[in-house]
This record gives C-alpha cells, sequence and structure tokens, in this order.
C-alpha cells in the first residue's frame, strides 16, 4: 500500500444523501444523531482538517439543505461549504456534487457521510497518493474466509489473497473523476464507487491503508459501534 505523498487543491465531496431505513429511522442516515451530532459533522470536521482542501462540497437528501448548513455550523468548518440535493442513487449524488467542484482544484476526494470515523490524515494520504499517481482509494486487506453461496449452501471457497474491502474517502485528479463521470454518462455504466469508474475507463487506483475502524454505518449494531467508539475517543482525549 501507498504512503502518500505532496498534496496540490483539494475539493471533498461529502455523499450524505442516504436514507435511514436499513437503520429502522425515518430520518436521513447522515443526520441521525451520534454522540450529540449529527452523523454528518465527524466527516465535515475532519474534511475541513485537511491541508490543501479549498472547498466542501455536500450532497444531501432534498429538503435537508438548512440542516445540513448547521451541520456545518455545528462543526465549525471555516472553508466555502456548497450544499445540493442529492440524485436517485449514490453515483447521481456523486456526479452532481462533481459537476459543483471549484476548477482551481486539482484533486477531488469523496466520503460517505456514513463513515464517521474516517481521520483527516486518511483524507490527506488519500490525496496525496491521488495527487502523485491519479487515483487512490482507503482499504483494507479481507480478513475473512469467503464463501459463494447458492440455494443456501456454500458453492465454492474463494482465496482472499489480495483482496481488499474498499472504504472512502476516495481520491483523484478533479480532471480523471470527471472523465470517468463522462464516460458512465455516455455508457450508461453504474458502479458502486468511483474508483470503478475510473478503472473502466484504464485509470490505475492506489491501494491507501484504511482502518477497520472506518467502518460504513448500515445496521443499528454499526451505530451502537460508531457511539462507542466515538465515546471511547472523547474519554482519552479528555
Amino acid at each position: 500500500m501507498s504512503a502518500g505523498g505532496r498534496l496540490g487543491r483539494a475539493s471533498v465531496i461529502i455523499a450524505a444523501a442516504g436514507s435511514g431505513s436499513r437503520l429502522g429511522l425515518a430520518a436521513a442516515k447522515a443526520f441521525v444523531e451520534l454522540c450529540g451530532h449529527p452523523m454528518l459533522y465527524y466527516s465535515l470536521a475532519a474534511a475541513a482538517r485537511v491541508e490543501g482542501v479549498i472547498e466542501l462540497v455536500i450532497a444531501v437528501p432534498p429538503g435537508m439543505e438548512r440542516a445540513a448548513r448547521a451541520a456545518v455550523s455545528e462543526a465549525g468548518v471555516a472553508l466555502p461549504v456548497k450544499i445540493t440535493p442529492g440524485g436517485a442513487a449514490r453515483q447521481d449524488s456523486v456526479r452532481i456534487a462533481l459537476e459543483l467542484t471549484s476548477a482551481e482544484s486539482d484533486l477531488v476526494a469523496v466520503h460517505d457521510a456514513a463513515r464517521p470515523l474516517a481521520p483527516a490524515e486518511l483524507f490527506a494520504a488519500a490525496l496525496a497518493d491521488a495527487s502523485r499517481f491519479g487515483a487512490a482509494i482507503a482499504a483494507v486487506p479481507v480478513a475473512d474466509t469467503l464463501k459463494r453461496g447458492q440455494a443456501e449452501a456454500i458453492s465454492a471457497t474463494l482465496s482472499r489473497a489480495g483482496l481488499f474491502q474498499s472504504q472512502t474517502p476516495q481520491a483523484f485528479r478533479r480532471a480523471l473523476l470527471l472523465s470517468a463521470f463522462k464516460t458512465a454518462q455516455e455508457r450508461g455504466w453504474e458502479a458502486t464507487d468511483e474508483a470503478e469508474l475510473v478503472e473502466r475507463i484504464g485509470g490505475e487506483v492506489r491501494l491507501v491503508k484504511g482502518s477497520p475502524e472506518n467502518f460504513k454505518i448500515t445496521t443499528p449494531e454499526d451505530l451502537a459501534m460508531a457511539q462507542a467508539l466515538i465515546a471511547a475517543r472523547g474519554r482519552a482525549l479528555g
């Protein structure tokens, strides 16, 4: 995995338009309270601390713009912030936000608000490698044995050698990411993350060491785990 290099000017997109349905809540996931703050707060606070970041662009559910602005204020973000309604799918939301990023940015990082435990250092590492190589993502090696199942039975055991679980932030040279999204729109491509789109147009994506704590909150159990970890960090700092 790569260690990182020098940063250029960067925009950070925070994808915060997802629903909280799998958490069993009616509220948008990014605005669920987590240790006294909306979940979005933590990603804002981390991204705003990264050297070279000149702006944040947040994609939120339609109608949640005011709540997003409140989270920005709560996090004490002094950078310019653009807030936009997201699209029908995550890929649409990121595309909309990408089109709003400043042409002065050399780099763009994309991060899911549902990963509130990503530290500023991880953003910096991904952006540094994107500056050097064009594209980089946070990732962790797959630790568990993988099974393929069919009809409620194991059909194959897969080798985990060389397999990684992708995370965010994912960082790219802005021109490269714009090209990937333009091609995706023209060809009707759908992908679960930005790195896949960049791979499809021939881009090489580097791996930056992520963390098991940088998990995506999807279930009530994930939310409880994140609350425990954030509370523990607070006690350690106190």
